[in-house]
């Protein structure tokens, strides 16, 4: 019986099947059918020729959720909310995020204000009733619904992270009257303060709630056309997964799917060859994805932001997402020039459908991808196996108009569009890094995805990190570190209480019922046992008369006030370069994190027999190395290639995913494992 785990991506759909008793890893990919995701699942499996009946466990991610929000494809949606508060959801925050830009566009809302109802109700910050539910109120509310045929409601009520009664009963009674809407209330998603972002969390959970219904419904049903009889579990943005059951009711825990296995992977790989300070790097064909690694554990967040710019504030996301900076630059974005004559590269991509002009499927623009074939960095007779021949003469056609309009050859204006690509990595490396305090100098590069290994020695190598390492398949490592999740509940609590007060009781009761409710929640998953799960508590508190407070681990419990609160001051004085030792601290919020135990598969050291250096060499090729010149490369199979072989750059390394480059001046090295460790020589 193996593990199996599927990767819904722009370009392709990724799989990876791990044998519990060979120990055997098999991969493949299919193109993604952006119609009907689900037909790029069933392709990968059945390329696979793997037997449905001998998969024991089944874990599915991708971009359905994240790809409906920012494509504005989820149904017709209203709010329900306080009266006097309808008009939250459009004043948003005061500040903004690009100071001086008097151009400035506040972010349209997902709901109309015609579509923005008001209930009377009333409670306090603390709990206290002001004012009963108006059941009333709600019944018109319903009527109304129904007359401008919406699909689905959310309702979010002031103060219901203290007090979610109201709520509740709100969402009972439309479920009562309308049993076809979809209703989210908030406390059901989110029970942490702040009525903005509560409210936009709620509001983007019903837009895509009948989508993510009726996907994996149909997914649910394909798979069990083919045969696969398993648990079925969902890959969540906080890097554990859910049942498909819970994934239909709270699809937003899913925004970032795909890339949160991408992130948990590289976690893996780099406590396993002992380096705990990892920076994530996941290029595909749309999006480059990174995140920080320290102490061998992501970073989780609740601040997240969907479509963040320097100059856009975005829209907040009030769930537990790793924290991932994701720009629009892949192997499939497009060169194009903006107004004013720029170059640009992406967000635009040309996707899985017609995909890059050299795949030969109609694609006419200029890629990266392309640019990469001109470079001579793809082999267009291997590259993916086979089982696509590249056409460089497509991508020439392609960049042609590009370099007439620079004035230079195709050659140069690839080179260009790789270089702008390349740039915009490095500012999302540096955000996730240099911009939050972090020395890349302390941290190795895990670099995945189909395009990462072909950026990732330049990318390291302006980083300055101490090293870029190549996991086994690239191509397909988000699917791969979904083998690795297990099922996972964050929950989190908000409570103003001053820390000189507040006793070590009432904190443990807070994570008391917390820990109730995990198991709750984890009765009803197959498999799971709700009595033998793990706990992690994580406090955020601030300094009174603060705005926003600062999270860090610990266990009140187990450590004491005094190392509490030193704690607090050390994460504040990181996060902030200062400190108040003399002024007062309160708690804000409370963080439970509960995951299942599941057998996961092991990282085993690479087995040499039958691997030769000299078999691996499998030829030379002129390679554009841009900056660094045009160089006679060695080209090497990455699948002959054994532990402790070394090479100096520049190099090429194929595999079935992706293809390795190594600039000239660097080394490459194999370890143990397998993985691919590139240095300055």
């Amino acid at each position: 019986m193996g593990r199996m785990a599927t990767d819904v991506g722009g370009t392709f759909t990724d799989l990876v099947h791990f044998d519990a008793e060979s120990g055997d890893v098999f991969i493949t990919k299919a193109l993604t059918t952006p119609a009907d995701p689900s037909g790029g699942v069933i392709d990968a499996i059945r390329l696979s020729e793997l037997p449905p009946a001998d998969v024991s466990y089944f874990a599915h991610g991708g971009t359905t959720v994240i790809n409906a929000i920012t494509e504005r494809k989820g149904v017709k949606t209203a709010l329900v909310t306080t009266a006097g508060f309808r008009d939250v959801l459009e004043i948003g925050r005061g500040n903004r995020p690009d100071l001086y830009n008097l151009t400035f566009l506040s972010p349209v809302p997902f709901v109309p204000r015609a579509l923005r109802f008001e209930v009377r109700e009333r409670v306090t910050a603390e709990g206290d009733v002001l004012e009963p539910l108006n059941r009333d109120d709600v019944a018109a509310v319903a009527e109304a619904l129904k007359a401008e045929g919406v699909e689905a409601a959310a309702v979010m009520f002031l103060h219901s992270f203290a007090f979610p009664e109201h709520e509740a009963q709100c969402a009972a009674l439309l479920r009562e009257l309308l049993p076809d809407l979809a209703v989210t209330a908030s406390h059901e998603v989110t029970r942490e303060w702040r009525e903005y972002e509560r409210t936009n969390t709620a509001v983007l959970n019903a837009c895509v709630q009948p989508i993510v219904e009726r996907y994996f419904t149909k997914l649910e049903g394909r798979l069990s056309e083919i045969g696969l009889d398993c648990p079925l579990l969902a890959m969540q943005s906080n890097g554990g997964t859910t049942a498909f059951a819970q994934a239909r009711a709270h699809p937003i825990t899913l925004i970032e799917s795909g890339p949160a296995g991408g992130v948990i992977g590289a976690a893996i790989v780099g406590r396993a060859v002992n380096e705990p300070n990892v920076i994530s790097l996941d290029i595909g064909g749309t999006t480059a994805k990174c995140s920080l690694i320290e102490d061998g554990a992501p970073k989780v967040t609740t601040e997240y932001h969907l479509e963040r710019t320097r100059a856009f504030p975005g829209f907040p996301v009030k769930v537990p997402v790793i924290d991932i900076v994701e720009i629009g630059a892949g192997g499939g974005s497009i060169a194009w020039f903006a107004e004013g004559g720029r170059l640009r590269v992406g967000p635009v991509s040309a996707g899985a459908d017609p995909g890059p002009a050299c795949y030969g499927r109609g694609g006419t623009d200029p890629t990266v991808t392309d640019a990469m074939c001109l470079a001579g960095v793809l082999d267009p007779e291997q590259f993916a196996e086979g089982r696509l021949t590249l056409r460089p003469d497509l991508a020439e056609a392609a960049y042609a108009p590009l370099a007439e309009q620079l004035g230079t050859d195709v050659a140069a204006a690839a080179r260009a569009a790789v270089r702008i690509a390349e740039a915009s990595m490095i500012d999302a490396l540096k955000i996730v890094s240099v911009q939050r305090g972090y020395d890349p100098r302390d941290f190795v590069l895990v670099a995945s995805g189909g395009g990462g290994p072909m950026h990732a020695a330049r990318l390291g190598r302006e980083l300055n990190v101490r090293e870029t390492l190549i996991p086994a398949h690239p191509g397909v490592f988000s699917a791969w570190g979904m083998l690795a999740t297990a099922p996972r509940l964050d929950l989190v609590r908000t409570r103003f209480m001053p820390a000189a007060d507040t006793g070590q009781d009432a904190v443990a009761t807070i994570f008391e019922e917390m820990k109730a409710e995990a198991r709750a929640y984890f009765a009803g998953l197959q498999g799971v046992d709700p009595d033998a799960l793990t706990f992690a508590t994580d406090l955020e508190m601030r300094y009174e008369g603060q705005e926003h407070s600062v999270r860090f681990p610990t266990d009140l419990g187990r450590d004491g006030r005094e190392a509490v609160l030193e704690a607090f001051h050390t994460a504040h004085e990181r996060a902030f370069t200062f400190r108040l030792d003399d002024t007062p601290v309160e708690f804000v919020h409370f963080h439970l994190t509960a995951e299942a135990q599941v057998l996961r598969p092991d990282l085993a050291p690479l087995d040499g027999t039958g691997l030769d250096a000299a078999k691996a060499r499998i030829g030379t090729r002129k390679v554009d190395f841009g900056e660094d010149g045009v160089a006679d490369t060695a080209v090497f199979l990455r699948r002959l290639l054994p532990p402790g072989f070394e090479a100096a750059g520049p190099a090429l390394v194929e595999e079935a995913s992706s293809t390795t480059m190594v600039l000239p001046g660097q080394r490459l090295r194999v370890d143990d494992y397998g993985f691919l460790r590139i240095s300055e020589g």
